[in-house]
């Protein structure tokens, strides 16, 4: 097995675990901004109603859509940390498609939506692709 000189020298696990903490962030930020929207209602609705400061106000008053900035803030700063320390080559493919996997099933189980047989098919090819590219 060919090792990336990058992996080489921080370690697999420090790899895994800078990877891993690119996928759950932005997971977590992804599903918790979308559950704040849904709570929100349709901001078309709001600024029919209350003009374009009401529908400002319903959002940066919703505690869930801060948290999912945070959570996407925190994702973004872990995938500058990971480039800073790990090949763009590892990095890029393997967070971009591992969040597809994440978020079909954080999609599934936190917000209740039908993933149909199609995404979940894309989302197993993904797996196969991160694990012929890791190794």
């Amino acid at each position: 097995m060919i090792v990336p000189s990058s992996v080489a020298t921080t370690g697999p696990w420090a790899a895994s675990a800078m990877i891993a903490a690119i996928i759950l962030t932005s997971t977590a930020g992804e599903v918790l901004t979308a559950k704040a929207m849904k709570s929100i209602g349709d901001l078309d609705d709001i600024r029919a109603q209350s003009g374009m400061k009401g529908a400002i106000r319903a959002v940066v008053t919703c505690p869930l859509f801060f948290a999912g900035v945070s959570f996407l803030a925190l994702g973004f700063f872990s995938l500058l940390f990971a480039l800073n320390h790990l090949n763009l080559s590892l990095v890029a493919p393997a967070s971009a498609s591992l969040t597809l996997v994440t978020n079909a099933v954080a999609a599934k189980f936190f917000l209740h939506e039908n993933v149909d047989r199609r995404r979940w098919t894309a989302a197993v090819l993904v797996c196969v692709g991160v694990y012929f590219l890791a190794h």
